[in-house]
């Protein structure tokens, strides 16, 4: 299906059978795992580990840096190792300490984290140091938002390639998503006035991943987010490039990126959706209405839309 995604954001957490790399996802869930099996061996041969590679002083937290899914926790450092428990996209957890593991993508460093519900390791591939300070999940606001718009410029036309609920790849988390198809480099504008609060930028052209790829790009989707009044958020993936920063504040129409196709793609389009802010990625999506498109605002695939987000 050109121009088509299989997911930005997960489903429930996956535990079907798949090849023992870390960084495997399902056929139709996007949870990043570790390895994932489905026989888990109790008798398992404890592994000799190496003493702490950086100190908890100087990695006091990781960031779970798979851009739009989950994590699996081990129970040690290894990808065929007991899952314990899953940690989403942008998740801050605090380090134990630091250890080598079995190698991932070249990176032999593994986490032992501590985070509310799981301990175990996970992979230095899937999470970065930081000394950033966790957050806790903002109060839902009772601000109303003015509307949401296409995230198009004024007048512009263009057909979605997936709607709400499909087959393919918006269900789960994902259910409430939408592909836009649309050329590459078109500008994409805020949807609703509000304040950036993720710029993912890092996929460039001569990247792997920068003009489409396999389920092995998943994480390479360049992508924004944008907060609003009511204390939901929007995203904007497959970008090109992002056009604005974290912190800027946006109003309704302001360019925020260009589409593209980066991360796990199969044409250039623009995967749109609305999701609650729950504090890190991965969010579950929520239902969405555009205040300029006719009937119930909520387009379906094959439908053509005329872009009413006007200054």
């Amino acid at each position: 299906m050109s121009g088509s995604d299989d997911m930005v954001f997960p489903p429930e957490p996956f535990d079907g059978a798949v090849a023992p790399f870390d960084g495997a996802v399902s056929s139709d869930a996007h949870t990043l795992d570790a390895g994932v099996e489905t026989v888990v061996d109790a008798g398992e041969p404890p592994m000799v580990e190496s003493p702490p590679e950086p100190a908890p002083d100087t990695c006091p937290r990781v960031r779970i840096t798979t851009v739009g899914l989950s994590l699996n926790v081990r129970s040690a450092p290894r990808t065929g190792a007991t899952i314990v428990g899953t940690l989403e996209q942008g998740s801050l957890v605090s380090v134990v300490r630091a250890i080598t593991g079995e190698v991932v993508d070249g990176v032999d460093v593994w986490y032992e984290i501590d985070a509310p519900g799981v301990r175990g390791f996970v992979s230095g591939r899937w999470a970065e140091c930081t000394t950033a300070a966790t957050r806790p999940t903002p109060p839902p606001s009772t601000t109303a938002p003015d509307g949401f718009y296409l995230p198009l410029a004024c007048g512009m036309r263009a057909r979605i390639t997936q709607g709400n609920n499909s087959a393919f790849s918006h269900n789960g988390r994902s259910r409430y998503a939408f592909d836009f198809s649309i050329p590459r480099g078109t500008p994409l504008h805020a949807i609703e006035r509000g304040t950036v609060i993720y710029v993912y930028d890092r996929t460039g052209p001569g990247d792997a991943c920068y003009d489409g790829g396999g389920r092995e790009c998943i994480a390479a989707a360049n992508q924004v987010w944008v907060r609003h009044p009511d204390g939901t958020v929007t995203s904007y993936a497959h970008l090109n490039r992002a056009l604005v920063a974290r912190g800027d504040r946006v109003r309704r129409g302001d360019p925020v990126g260009r589409s593209g196709s980066s991360g796990y793609s199969t044409g250039p389009h623009a995967h749109v959706a609305r999701q609650t802010d729950c504090g890190y990625g991965g969010c579950p999506s929520i239902r969405m209405h555009f205040e300029d498109v006719r009937g119930d605002g909520i387009p379906d695939t094959g439908d053509t839309v005329t872009s009413g987000n006007c200054p």
